[in-house]
């Protein structure tokens, strides 16, 4: 379209110079042949003419603009449509993102202890177990392990909670600190007072030496020693039971 709309404006340029020539030739003449006061009245009437021929000449390109503006907005709408496309990616995005994978449930189990109580054990992973001591659906007391076995002495009931989850518990069999005391399996333990409510016991073995110790401080403490399971209380008394 550029090709044919340039002609056309050529060709308005040359028939607008033409038409121009003969204004001028016309008043020309006009001048040769009027008499000396004639230039005065003769003058006016060719300026309109000329003025006349140029504005048209002047206004034939206005059919350039026409085809830029014709081409245009045939440019303008495929821009358009280009811009609009990544709209579908927010909606991709959405469908595309997985859910985060729930925390499955801790497992619990129920053991009854020789009181008639219930302890109500749950795993929480990692080698860290709590269990509760329940009796009518209230709970009497709590072991928990953590880095260390648990133990405690319920009503002259003791019971063990090792870090593997497997509770132990027998009832009577303690003897009161500070001193020094047989338990099952071989084993000797020296109870000491080390402050209020702070006892320690050293287990000993056959030569008398110490392989292990165990803490209460503040509440009771419980220990696995070859599959013995061992309860000192925070009031010094110690038990143990295989």
């Amino acid at each position: 379209m550029s090709l044919s709309t340039t002609s056309r404006a050529t060709t308005v340029r040359t028939l607008a110079g033409t038409v121009l020539t003969a204004a001028l030739l016309v008043s020309t003449a006009t001048a040769c042949g009027s008499t000396p006061d004639a230039p005065s009245t003769a003058a006016p009437a060719t300026t309109p003419t000329a003025t006349a021929t140029a504005a048209a000449a002047t206004s034939a390109p206005a059919a350039t603009p026409d085809a830029h503006d014709t081409a245009a907005p045939s440019a303008t709408p495929t821009a358009a449509a280009a811009t609009s496309a990544p709209a579908a990616t927010p909606s991709a995005h959405h469908s595309t993102t997985p859910a985060a994978p729930g925390k499955p449930a801790s497992a619990t189990r129920s053991q009854p202890l020789p009181d008639g109580s219930t302890a109500e054990i749950q795993d929480l992973g990692n080698l860290h177990y709590v269990a509760k001591i329940m009796n009518r659906g209230q709970v009497l007391a709590t072991l928990e392990t953590n880095g260390t076995d648990a133990g405690l002495d319920a009503n002259d009931m003791f019971v063990v909670l090792s870090m593997d989850g497997t509770v132990h518990s027998w009832m009577g069999g303690g003897h009161q600190g500070p001193g020094t005391f047989k338990l099952p399996g071989g084993w000797t333990a020296k109870v000491t007072r080390t402050g209020e409510l702070h006892y320690r016991a050293q287990i000993l073995g056959n030569e008398n030496e110490v392989d292990g110790t165990l803490e209460a401080d503040q509440h009771d403490g419980g220990a696995v020693a070859n599959g013995v399971y061992i309860v000192l209380t925070a009031g010094g008394e110690i038990s143990a039971h295989e």
